[in-house]
C-alpha cells in the first residue's frame, strides 16, 4: 500500500506542485488549503505524515499540531516555513512539529525528511532494517532489538524506559518529543563518546542535512532546556567542529 501524506498549504501554486511531486514519488496525497480542512481530513482518515505550512489562514500549522498533538495523535509532522529565525522554529518544535523544512525549498528535500520520518515511525524502512546501523552502531537482529528495548538505559543522572518511552533526570520525569527522546537516547546509549554530526543526522534523521542545517543544533539546544538543572553539570557538551558528547563533569 502506499504511504500516506496529508499535505495542507493555502498557497495554490506551491501545494499544486507538492501534491503532483509527492504522487509522482509513489505517496497517496490529499491536498487541503486551510488548518481547518486539515485537522477535519485527519480525524476523518488518519495519514501515514502530515505536512503543513506554517502561515496559513484561520488555523495555521502550529495550532493544527498543538490541537493533535492535545488528542494524543503522534502521526509525525512535516513543517513548511518562511519563518528562518531559531525562535520560530522552536515554536514549531514547542507545538509538537517532528521537523521542518524553509522556504523556499528543494523538494528533494522533502522527500528525504519525509523518508526519515516514516522510518523512524516504522510506517517506512527503520533504521537498521537490510544492514543499516541502528542507534548506538551495530547491526541488530529483531530479537536483540526487542532485548535492548525491553530494559532501562542509564548514564550521567539520566534513566530512560526505552519501551515505555519515559526519561528522568534523578528523580525528575522529563516531557520529551518524539525526536528529543530518540537524540537523548542515542547520546545516552553512547555516553562519553563524541558523536560527530553526520552520525547523527544519519541516525535521528536517517539523512545528513549538510553543514548550513541548524537542525540538530535547535534541537541539541532544546533538549539542552530541559535537561539543565540550577547547579548541577550541563550533561551535553558541544565539541567544536565535531559533534556532542554527553558526559557529567
Amino acid at each position: 500500500m502506499p504511504q500516506t501524506v496529508l499535505l495542507a498549504e493555502d498557497d495554490r501554486a506551491i501545494r499544486h506542485a507538492l501534491e503532483r511531486a509527492l504522487s509522482l514519488e509513489g505517496y497517496q496525497v490529499t491536498a487541503v488549503a486551510d488548518g481547518v480542512e486539515a485537522l477535519a481530513q485527519a480525524h476523518r482518515t488518519p495519514p501515514d505524515v502530515l505536512l503543513l505550512d506554517v502561515m496559513m489562514p484561520g488555523i495555521d500549522g502550529l495550532q493544527v499540531c498543538r490541537v493533535l498533538r492535545a488528542e494524543g495523535d503522534r502521526t509525525p509532522i512535516l513543517m513548511l516555513t518562511a519563518l528562518v529565525e531559531t525562535a520560530d522554529r522552536i515554536a514549531g518544535l514547542d507545538a509538537g512539529a517532528d521537523d521542518y523544512v524553509v522556504k523556499p525549498f528543494d523538494v528533494e528535500e522533502v522527500f528525504a525528511r519525509l523518508r526519515a520520518l516514516l522510518r523512524r515511525t516504522g510506517t517506512g524502512q527503520p533504521p537498521g532494517a537490510n544492514g543499516t546501523p541502528a542507534p548506538g552502531g551495530a547491526t541488530k537482529d529483531p530479537q536483540t532489538h526487542d532485548r535492548q528495548a525491553d530494559r532501562q538505559i542509564e548514564a550521567a543522572g539520566l534513566r530512560m524506559d526505552v519501551q515505555a518511552r519515559r526519561a528522568w533526570r534523578d528523580e525528575t520525569e522529563l516531557e520529551l518529543t518524539r525526536t528529543e527522546f530518540e537524540l537523548l537516547e542515542l547520546l545516552v546509549r553512547n555516553s562519553g563518546i563524541v558523536l560527530d554530526h553526520s552520525t547523527i543526522y544519519d541516525r535521528i534523521w536517517g539523512y545528513d542535512f549538510g553543514p548550513g542545517s541548524k537542525n540538530l543544533a535547535v534541537y541539541v539546544g532544546y533538549l539542552r532546556r530541559k535537561l539543565d538543572r540550577p547547579g548541577a553539570p550541563q550533561l551535553i557538551h558541544t565539541v567544536r567542529g565535531v559533534g556532542y558528547v554527553l558526559r557529567e563533569d
